[in-house]
């Protein structure tokens, strides 16, 4: 599967890039409004998040990749909408 690149400005808690608090994504600047869920894998994590375009997204830092957009959701067909919240 094909991921994109993205930046990501992140929150500074207990470790250096705890959550991202805004992303960079085909020219534009999306401020994270929400963290809806998160998980890890041993390699990577994941950060399920509605964006200030109401859109859902899927982030994922990967050790060797860093930031990548995994998923993204605008909500344009309410019955495929990765979340209700």
């Amino acid at each position: 599967m094909a991921q994109l690149a993205i930046s990501v400005v992140c929150h500074a808690g207990y470790r250096y890039d705890e959550h991202p608090c805004r992303f960079r994504l085909g020219g534009r600047w999306f401020e994270v409004r929400k963290i809806i869920d998160r998980w890890l894998s041993p390699e990577r994590r994941y950060f399920k998040v509605r964006a200030d375009d109401d859109g859902v997204y899927i982030l994922c830092h990967d050790k060797e990749q860093g930031w990548v957009l995994h998923m993204y959701d605008g909500g344009r067909h309410p019955e495929t909408r990765l979340s209700s919240t």
